[in-house]
């Protein structure tokens, strides 16, 4: 039996972070030893609200090609490829923008939410407001059985799901894939601050940090506020470098700092200190990777357009389904 298909993208308007390797990335890498995988760099997504400086896109979606890499995605087990280099994606986008009530696209809880967390930049645009219809065409176009999301990404793809029925309801012909959610348990990360962690929120841990500066980083992690000196019990449910804890250091002494801080036997300097230890463990054989890819960025793109060769056959097949379902596929000349 052939495989089920799963896509996923990532924007290209930034360096990943932390929390994108754990979140997401290191769950693609498993996927695509049981999936028909298709990853994309999502560099239209990026303009959606980077659209008045794009300078550092196109080194971002190198960085990005790196990251993949030195993560474990493989070519020859996935089609990793650049969604600008694939129009069938904009075409689409334009076919299903004409048919999307404008109702659907405002009640998008990360709309509202990037527009109040998003002060620097004028994010009422059509582009920003129809960034899920977009993200519907990226889906649909491979017939993806699968998109691997989280929690919050979930309104976004039942839109996706809606569209898609909305579509059969109106042209009478069933062409796209219904896509389920793909559910992944994932290693979550608070910011620095204690927010999501985000590029557009500035409290990241970069994949391309250093290890100085990612120890730097972490010795700047938001602890238990009511926690003044070292002599004051603690309250690790609320320290944010605990949250860390759970993800980077060994559950047995994870529980051990956790009760030491109710104590007060450990101070948060210290705690951090060992974070910042187990956090350069674990990242240790990631690290080693990138360094072998960071110096070959010709190889990256070169990879990244053979994929984008073979993400285009796909999505104009399905593109041509499409037209031929409204009834505007025009026969050549």
């Amino acid at each position: 039996m052939s495989k089920k298909r799963v896509l996923s993208g990532m924007q290209s308007s930034g360096k990943l972070h932390l929390g994108n390797l754990l979140g997401a990335l290191e769950n693609w890498v498993r996927m695509q030893e049981d999936f028909d995988c298709y990853y994309f760099v999502a560099d239209w997504h990026a303009l959606s609200s980077n659209y008045e400086d794009a300078s550092e896109l196109k080194d971002n979606l190198v960085d990005l090609g790196v990251n993949w890499l030195a993560a474990g995605l493989r070519p020859e087990k996935s089609v990793m490829f650049i969604q600008s280099l694939v129009p069938q994606h904009a075409v689409l986008y334009l076919l299903l923008g004409m048919i999307t009530p404008l109702p659907w696209l405002e009640r998008v809880p990360s709309y509202k939410e990037k527009l109040e967390n998003v002060a620097n930049r004028d994010l009422y645009t059509h582009g920003f407001l129809g960034y899920p219809v977009l993200q519907a065409a990226d889906i649909i176009l491979y017939k993806a059985d699968f998109v691997p999301v989280g929690v919050d990404q979930l309104p976004h793809l039942e839109l996706t799901r809606e569209l898609v029925r909305h579509f059969h309801k109106i042209y009478k012909k069933t062409v796209f894939t219904e896509p389920e959610a793909k559910m992944a348990e994932v290693k979550k990360l608070p910011g620095l601050d204690g927010r999501k962690m985000s590029k557009s929120y500035g409290n990241a841990i970069f994949l391309s940090d250093s290890a100085e500066e990612r120890d730097r980083k972490v010795a700047m992690i938001v602890t238990d506020p009511a926690r003044v000196r070292k002599t004051d019990k603690g309250n690790p449910d609320v320290c944010h470098a605990f949250s860390f804890h759970k993800v980077f250091t060994p559950a047995g002494r994870a529980a051990e700092i956790a009760s030491e801080c109710r104590s007060a036997t450990i101070g948060c300097v210290a705690c951090k200190k060992e974070l910042a230890k187990n956090v350069a463990a674990y990242m240790a054989p990631f690290d080693a990777e990138r360094a072998k890819w960071v110096g070959k960025p010709g190889q990256v793109i070169e990879m990244l357009r053979e994929g984008s060769a073979k993400a285009r056959k796909v999505a104009a097949e399905t593109l041509a389904l499409a037209e031929a379902a409204i009834g505007i596929d025009i026969p050549p000349a």
